[in-house]
């Protein structure tokens, strides 16, 4: 009975939740570079041909992010990002640059 019922969770949880995705993106300020409506510099990943702001990380979690070599608001940078679109926005719960 208890292998029943823990299976049963398992297969719940497994089709209730949205499964993450990674993937290879653009990564930049969404304003800035991505031409994104918005007020303020804010993170953006751009993947499969459409941008995204993202919720879980800062625009300045990676550096300042109007340094003119390396800042999100002057140059889009590669990475890998992993987490799902939802409402529109990408929650990401990894971001990996290279």
């Amino acid at each position: 009975m208890k292998q029943l019922i823990l299976l049963s969770l398992i297969i719940f949880t497994s089709c209730s939740k949205e499964q993450q995705q990674s993937k290879n993106a653009e990564i930049s300020c969404g304003q800035c570079q991505f031409n994104l409506e918005g007020e303020g510099c804010s993170l953006a990943v751009c993947f499969d041909d459409k941008a995204y702001y993202v919720t879980g990380f800062d625009i300045d979690d990676f550096g300042d992010a109007h340094d003119k070599h390396t800042g999100f608001c002057n140059v889009v940078r590669k990475g890998k990002v992993t987490g799902k679109v939802e409402n529109g926005k990408f929650l990401a719960s990894s971001i990996v640059l290279e």
